[in-house]
C-alpha cells in the first residue's frame, strides 16, 4: 500500500476533484488515502466529500498548519510509501505508480512534476514563475504538494510545526533532509496539476506569508542562510516582463508583498529584555 496524505481546511470543492484524480489512479487499489482536516468550519462537508471513497478517510485536528497535518497523516499511515499533495492538485493517472517505483528505486525521497494551471492567465503566469525560480535556485527543494518517500524518512525528520502557514516548511524540510546526506530524486513523469487561480489579493496575501515564512527558514536558529544575490530577483522581474506588461507587473508587486512579509516577521521577533 501507498498512503496519499491530503492537509485541507475549508475546501471541500477542490478536495473532491483531487479524490476523484486518485480514485482514477493505475494503481488505485493499493492507495491508502488519509486527508488530514486542519480545523475546516464544516467538518461534516469534510466528512461528506471523504465517504464517497472507499478508500479514503478522515482525521481531524485544531487548526495547527499543514506542516502539523502532514505529520499526523504520517503518524497514522499504515503504509511505509508516503506522497503528499494538495487539496487542489489532481494527479495524472499515472501519478502514484510513477512515484512509488522512484521511491523504491532511490530509497529516499522524490519529487514529481507540478503544473501549476491550465490557465493562461497572468496571474497563474506570475504563480508558475515564481515557483520555478525558488526550485531552480536550491535544487535540493522541492514543494511539498507533489512529494513523497519512505515513511521512515518522514517519521524521523518530521515537518518543523514552527512554520504555522503553508509558507517555508517544505524548503526547511528539504533543507535538513540534504543535510543528512539524502538526494532529492526528481521524477518528471509523475505529473500532477496544481488548480490555483487566486484573486490578486489572495496572491499577494500568498507572497507575503512566503516573505514570513523566508525569514523563519534564513533567520530562525543558530544558522544564518544568506538571501538570493539580487541578479536572481532581477533575472525573475525580466522573465515575467518577457511574458507580458501585466505578468511582469504581478512578478514586482510579488517581490515587494514577499520583502514586506520578511520584514514583518523579523519585526515581530522576539528581542532580548533590555537590562
Amino acid at each position: 500500500m501507498i498512503a496519499v496524505i491530503i492537509p485541507t481546511r475549508d475546501r471541500p470543492g477542490p478536495l473532491r476533484r483531487s479524490l476523484r484524480a486518485l480514485a482514477d489512479q493505475t494503481i488505485a487499489d493499493e492507495l491508502e488515502v488519509i486527508v488530514v482536516d486542519d480545523g475546516s468550519a464544516d467538518r461534516q462537508a469534510v466528512v461528506d466529500v471523504v465517504g464517497e471513497h472507499e478508500f479514503a478517510r478522515v482525521e481531524f485536528q485544531d487548526h495547527r498548519g499543514p506542516a502539523s497535518a502532514r505529520n499526523t497523516g504520517v503518524a497514522v499511515a499504515r503504509s511505509e510509501i508516503v506522497c503528499f499533495i494538495d487539496d487542489d492538485c489532481e494527479p495524472d493517472r499515472s501519478w502514484a505508480e510513477k512515484m512509488t517505483a522512484a521511491v523504491l528505486a532511490g530509497g529516499g525521497p522524490v519529487a514529481g512534476s507540478t503544473i501549476q494551471s491550465v490557465s493562461l492567465s497572468p496571474l497563474a503566469a506570475a504563480l508558475e514563475l515564481v515557483v520555478d525560480a525558488a526550485v531552480s535556485a536550491d535544487r535540493s527543494f522541492a514543494p511539498s504538494n507533489n512529494l513523497g518517500g519512505p515513511r521512515k524518512l518522514f517519521t524521523t525528520m518530521p515537518f518543523d510545526e514552527r512554520y504555522p502557514a503553508a509558507a517555508g516548511e517544505d524548503r526547511d524540510w528539504c533543507a535538513r533532509v540534504a543535510a543528512a546526506g539524502y538526494d532529492l530524486r526528481i521524477e518528471p513523469q509523475a505529473k500532477l496539476i496544481h488548480r490555483s487561480e487566486p484573486t490578486v489579493r489572495a496572491f499577494l496575501a500568498q507572497q507575503i506569508r512566503y516573505g514570513r515564512g523566508s525569514f523563519h527558514f534564513r533567520r530562525r536558529g543558530a544558522e544564518r542562510r544568506p538571501l538570493e544575490r539580487p541578479s536572481f530577483y532581477l533575472r525573475l522581474i525580466r522573465r515575467g516582463f518577457a511574458d507580458g506588461l501585466a505578468t511582469g507587473t504581478l512578478i514586482s508587486a510579488a517581490q515587494l508583498a514577499t520583502a514586506v512579509g520578511f520584514m514583518l516577521e523579523w519585526a515581530a521577533r522576539p528581542r532580548p529584555a533590555s537590562r
